[in-house]
């Protein structure tokens, strides 16, 4: 090789490594991360909380106000593997009319339902279609169901009410209705403190009265004023 090969290899080899080592300091100058704040509000991805994950809406808080017919456009989503009409055929997945308030993974005209969500048990009330429609994957992990979920809690609502309407009709939950779970928890630390404090004041006003003449008490002050009533 001569001298103006050699030149030239070694300006290549130079260049060569002046980038490699531009790309490495801009790289630890210039690097990507998740601003604090959104610049703007994109659908589908779940702002970060102290817990890093959105505070769930109670489906019984959106059924009121749900709309069947927007449910209706909603599940067109489904109608690629689903049929709704009473005696529907079952295709990729369960024919669905009748569903809320029946038995999770049972019937349906004999289809073939995975293991892990047989395994689920219970019935498919508003609470597990809610949880069902979030994320198929999560509420039953391993299932066959290959939809990721429906982010927005009123497309959820609104599918729901819709599917009620398809020859189920199970009477909507109270707006403010706790979970049953909750109803058969006991009394609180603070409810128990609640009532002993109100106990406490019945007491004190059933004390407030002067005693008649000659009854006993226990409270010096009652006892005074029974005095001074004698005289």
């Amino acid at each position: 090789m001569d001298n103006r090969t050699n030149t030239i290899a070694g300006w290549v080899l130079a260049g060569c490594g002046a980038a490699l080592g531009l790309s490495i300091v801009g790289g630890m100058i210039f690097h990507g991360e998740r601003p604090e704040k959104m610049g703007y509000a994109i659908e589908g991805v779940v702002a970060e909380g102290a817990d890093g994950a959105a505070a769930e809406v109670p489906i019984a808080s959106l059924l009121p106000t749900a709309d069947a017919a927007k449910g209706a456009e909603v599940f067109k989503k489904c109608a690629a593997c689903h049929t709704i009409n009473q005696g529907g055929a079952n295709g990729v997945g369960p024919n669905l009319y009748g569903t809320v308030g029946e038995a999770i993974a049972k019937g349906k005209g004999g289809y073939p339902f995975s293991s892990a969500l047989a395994s689920v048990g219970g019935t498919w009330d508003f609470d597990k279609l809610n949880a069902w429609l979030t994320s198929p994957r999560k509420f039953a992990p391993g299932t066959k169901m290959t939809f990721a979920g429906l982010g927005n809690a009123q497309d959820r609502a609104n599918v729901i009410l819709y599917l009620n309407q398809q020859g189920s009709n199970v009477p909507l939950p109270a707006a403010g209705a706790a979970p049953a779970a909750a109803k058969d928890q006991p009394a609180t630390a603070d409810a128990a403190e609640a009532a002993a404090t109100n106990g406490s004041d019945t007491a004190n006003i059933a004390n407030t009265g002067t005693p008649e003449s000659g009854a006993p008490s226990i409270d010096p002050e009652a006892a005074r004023k029974g005095a001074r009533s004698e005289k």
